[in-house]
């Protein structure tokens, strides 16, 4: 009786992890189901910060976008970017970027540029926290593209201010 009941209870366990396996993986997957995802961000622009469009450095803040399909082109058109307080920011215009390609989302004013992989937010505020918050990236229907959530002290070990997510 007690092998038998020994027997049951491990393969109890065993159904439990596998199951608990089989539950994961689609939460794991659907993580990675778009192919543009947020590559970087430049969190705490180099100097002191100032707000200011004339004087200030809200342009060295930066996030970067990667189209990491090895064929699908992405328009970013309609996508928005969020910081954890709400703060938003929406491709409003067409940029495409092809397989592998890129784009920093820069703090400031300044002209957009596909060539340059450049678009610029037209805001001279801060949009990300200097000690920690946490990004969103939703597609133009809604769902969740991308996001990640950072703290200086976990995720920055150089403390340059820029942290690196997917490689």
């Amino acid at each position: 009786m007690r092998r038998s009941t020994t027997r049951a209870a491990v393969l109890a366990a065993v159904s439990t992890v596998s199951l608990g396996v089989l539950t994961a993986a689609p939460a794991q997957a659907a993580e990675y189901s778009s192919a543009l995802k947020i590559r970087g961000v430049q969190y705490d622009a180099p100097g002191t910060d100032r707000n200011s469009c004339a004087s200030g450095n809200t342009a060295q803040e930066y996030l970067t976008l990667k189209n990491y399909s090895k064929t699908a082109t992405i328009n970013l058109r309609g996508y928005v970017v969020k910081d954890a307080a709400g703060n938003r920011f929406t491709f409003t215009a067409s940029h495409s970027l092809q397989p592998g390609d890129y784009v920093r989302l820069r703090g400031g004013n300044g002209t957009d540029s596909d060539a340059k992989n450049v678009v610029y937010r037209g805001n001279c505020n801060f949009m990300w926290n200097n000690d920690k918050d946490t990004i969103y990236l939703y597609k133009p229907s809604g769902p969740g593209s991308d996001s990640h959530a950072y703290s200086r002290s976990a995720h920055d070990g150089d403390r340059n201010g820029y942290i690196g997510f997917h490689s």
